[in-house]
Parts: structure tokens; C-alpha cells; sequence
């Protein structure tokens, strides 16, 4: 089906006590193993690009490929710009066929951070499309964003951040990182508790890579609706590729590597997709 908008699938999530499974992909192998990861679990999915994705193989590639992968699949397929560093770049991704957006303003002033979310904000809505923001800083570092002190979401500003902006979803901050964690992680789970008694809109994880699967479904029980997976599927496909090589250092073939980069994948977003419950939610056309 064509690719469709975030809108409808966070909503059921928030309803249901499910979240939706966010995946970031980094080429055409990794965008088909998600689709044929959802297909075979029924399940909605959201793709990701981050812009420095988007700086490797252009926004008019990626959204062409991945809606001409979406259109063959029967599940809901949302192509989302992950971390979107600029009211420009956010405005392109639409303008190329992205069906959500995330602006990603938490490094800035809490006010700046408003104006800078009101602005896509405004601009999405002619187009229907949902908007993500992020409010708190979550720790680690992805694409070219890097913190290296964590400053988690407040929730009583979250409520009027929320109000103000006119966001659809939330991302917050509550002790996760990007990339992969150094220690074990200590989740605020009392405050995501907190921010879901103030704020009425679907909540967004960040950083799920490496969390414990009970961590993500306690977050989930606790309101979070849509959770993102990245550094752990570069991971898998990269792995899966050395694997092969090493097996066989005589491939040469780039469709072998791809295939056993894709099967990596698939079944690593089929084992995130249950720990999310979103599996057989879809509705298939």
C-alpha cells in the first residue's frame, strides 16, 4: 500500500498499550528486511533516515525506494526523518514524500526549542503530516548529534511544551543514550510515569539499542508508544556480512552480502517488533 502517515498507527499504539517499532535503515537491503520483517508479523512500521543518511544517499532516493517498497507491502509503512537538524531539511523530506517528521530542537533554548518545532509544525499541517520534537537531551551520540551529559525531560515543561508547539509526538529523555551503552543503564521511570500523567500525546524512546527487553516493555506499560531502534541493526547487517566473508573469503557478489545482511536484520526487527507488542496490529490491505 502506499506509504501512509504515523498519525493513525501511534494513535492505535496509545490506545492499545503497544508501541509502534521505529527502525533506522541505511540502504536498500535494510529497508526491505524491515518491510518483510512487518509483513511477516502483520505489524506496522515506521522507517527512519537520519540526515546524515540523507547526506550518503540522497532524500530523493530514499523516499522513492522506500515508497516503491511500501506500495508492494500490506502493512502500514510510515517513512519518518529521523533527528531532523533543520526547518529545511524537515520541509524537503516532506516535499520528497516523507509521511512524518521529527525536528529536533533539544539542544536548543527551551524557547528556541519552541519557535523552531511551532515553525514545522505549522508547515506540516498544510500538508498533514505529524510531527515528532524532543524535549530533554538524550546522552550518547547519533548521526551528528552528541551529548555527552544527559539533561532528562522535565515533565511540567513537557505539558507546555507540547501545548505550545502543537507536536504531535514526544520524544523524552529518562537516562537512555544513543549508539551503544558503556555501563547498564538506569531508566527514570517514574519520570516517564510523571510526563504521561501531563501530556496527552503519543511518547517516543529513543536509544533503544541495548536496553533489556523489560526495560522497553516496562517504558511501554508506563506510555511510551513508539520506540527507536538504530545502532543495533547497523550492527547486525555489518556482522552478518563479516560472518559471510570469513566463511567464504571468496564472495564477491555484493547480492550474497546483501542477502545475509537483510536476514540479519529481518529477524532482528521481528524479535523488536514482539518486544514492542505491535505484532498482528496491522491492517491489511
Amino acid at each position: 500500500m502506499p506509504l501512509v502517515t504515523s498519525e493513525k498507527m501511534l494513535l492505535d499504539a496509545q490506545a492499545g498499550a503497544y508501541a509502534i517499532g521505529a527502525f533506522n535503515v541505511e540502504n536498500m537491503e535494510m529497508a526491505k528486511a524491515v518491510i518483510a520483517a512487518a509483513e511477516e508479523l502483520k505489524a506496522p512500521v515506521m522507517i527512519q533516515t537520519t540526515p546524515s543518511t540523507i547526506r550518503y544517499g540522497s532524500i530523493e532516493t530514499l523516499a522513492a525506494m522506500i515508497s516503491a517498497e511500501a506500495r508492494r507491502a500490506a502493512v502500514p509503512v510510515a517513512l519518518h526523518l529521523d533527528h531532523g537538524n533543520s526547518f529545511d531539511l524537515a520541509v524537503s523530506a516532506m516535499e520528497e514524500g516523507y509521511t512524518s517528521v521529527m525536528i529536533d530542537g533539544s539542544h536548543e533554548a527551551f524557547e528556541d526549542n519552541i519557535e523552531l518545532t511551532k515553525k514545522v509544525v505549522q508547515a506540516a499541517k498544510l500538508k498533514g503530516i505529524p510531527v515528532e520534537a524532543e524535549l530533554g537531551q538524550v546522552g550518547g551520540k547519533e548521526d551528528d548529534l552528541e551529548v555527552e551529559v544527559d539533561v532528562n525531560t522535565n515533565p511540567s515543561q513537557a505539558k507546555e511544551f507540547t501545548e505550545r508547539t502543537g507536536a504531535f509526538s514526544l520524544a523524552v529523555a529518562i537516562g537512555t543514550a544513543h549508539g551503544f551503552y558503556s555501563g547498564t543503564p538506569v531508566l527514570d521511570k517514574k519520570r516517564l510515569e510523571e510526563i504521561r500523567s501531563q501530556v496527552k500525546v503519543p511518547l517516543v524512546l529513543h536509544g533503544a539499542s541495548g536496553l533489556k527487553d523489560e526495560d522497553i516493555k516496562d517504558c511501554i506499560k508506563l506510555g511510551i508508544c513508539k520506540v527507536n531502534f538504530a545502532t543495533e541493526l547497523r550492527l547486525a547487517y555489518t556482522d552478518a556480512i563479516r560472518a559471510l566473508l570469513q566463511e567464504d573469503p571468496d564472495v564477491y557478489d555484493p547480492k550474497s552480502l546483501g542477502k545475509a545482511g537483510m536476514e540479519s536484520v529481518k529477524n532482528l526487527v521481528k524479535d523488536r517488533m514482539r518486544i514492542c507488542g505491535c505484532d498482528n496490529k496491522a491492517t491489511i490491505k
